[in-house]
C-alpha cells in the first residue's frame, strides 16, 4: 500500500496521471489511445507503477463519464495524484482496452529481452539466433505482440471517434491481448533458459506480473461469454 501511494505522488506529479480524469477546467471525453499508450509503457518498465495508475483511472472513471461538475471537483485531486481513487464496473468497457496495453507492455518486454538474448548467447559455438528453432520462437513472439497492438489500439479508437459502447471491442483487445502476453512471456522463459526462473531477473519478474491481468477486469473466460453475446446479439 505505501509503495502504491508512493507511485501515485510521483505518477501525478509527473503528469502521468492526466489520462486517467477529465480535466474539469477543459472536460471532455476521455482518450483512451492516451491511457492504453501509457498502460503499455508504464506495464513495460514497472507492474506496480502500471497497477497503481489503472486504479486512478478506473476509481475516477465514473466521476469522468457520468459525474456531476461538483462531483468531478475530486478529479483535479486524483489527476495530481493527491487523492485515492476506487472505482464501480460501468468504466469497464473503456479501461477493459487498457488491460490488454499493459499486457502488451509486458510482452513488448519479453520479445525485447529475448532479442538481446538470443543474439548475445551462444549455442555449439554458434548465437542462439542462428537455430531455426529459436528464429519460430521469436516470429511467434513478434506476430503475437503485433497482432494485440492491433486489437487494442482499434478498441482505443473506436471508443475515442465517438462510440457509445465498445464493449465487443474492448473484450477482444483484453481475451487476445492478456492470452498472447502470458504466451510470449512463456516463450521468453523458455529461451532464457535457467535465467528464466531466476528471482530478480526481469522474465521471471513478468512471467508473474502476466497472470494476474487475464483474472481482473473479468476473466479470460468471461471476455468470451461477452464476445459471443455481443456477436449474436448483432446478427
Amino acid at each position: 500500500d505505501a509503495a502504491c501511494r508512493e507511485l501515485v505522488a510521483m505518477l501525478g506529479r509527473d503528469g502521468w496521471l492526466k489520462p486517467t480524469a477529465v480535466d474539469t477546467d477543459n472536460p471532455g471525453p476521455l482518450d483512451v489511445r492516451s491511457l492504453c499508450i501509457t498502460r503499455e509503457t508504464l506495464a513495460r518498465h514497472d507492474g506496480l507503477a502500471d497497477f497503481a495508475f489503472a486504479m486512478q483511472g478506473l476509481g475516477t472513471g465514473a466521476l469522468s463519464l457520468f459525474g456531476t461538475a461538483d462531483q468531478r471537483q475530486w478529479l483535479a485531486k486524483t489527476r495530481a495524484g493527491k487523492a485515492i481513487s476506487a472505482f464501480a464496473m460501468s468504466v469497464l468497457d473503456v479501461f477493459r482496452s487498457t488491460v490488454g496495453a499493459a499486457a502488451l507492455g509486458f510482452a513488448r518486454r519479453a520479445l525485447d529481452e529475448s532479442i538481446k538474448r538470443v543474439a548475445e548467447r551462444k549455442l555449439f559455438g554458434a548465437p542462439m539466433a542462428e537455430l531455426q528453432m529459436v528464429q519460430g520462437h521469436i516470429a511467434d513472439m513478434a506476430l503475437d505482440v503485433d497482432a494485440a497492438a492491433l486489437l487494442v489500439y482499434r478498441a482505443a479508437w473506436t471508443k475515442d471517434m465517438g462510440a457509445a459502447r465498445v464493449t465487443r471491442e474492448a473484450a477482444m483487445a483484453k481475451l487476445f491481448a492478456t492470452d498472447k502476453a502470458q504466451e510470449v512471456i512463456d516463450k521468453a522463459v523458455q529461451l532464457h533458459g535457467g535465467d528464466g526462473v531466476r528471482k530478480g531477473h526481469i522474465v521471471e519478474s513478468l512471467y508473474r506480473e502476466i497472470r494476474a491481468l487475464r483474472i481482473y477486469e473479468g476473466a479470460s473466460d468471461v471476455q468470451k461469454v461477452v464476445i459471443a453475446r455481443q456477436v449474436m446479439g448483432a446478427a
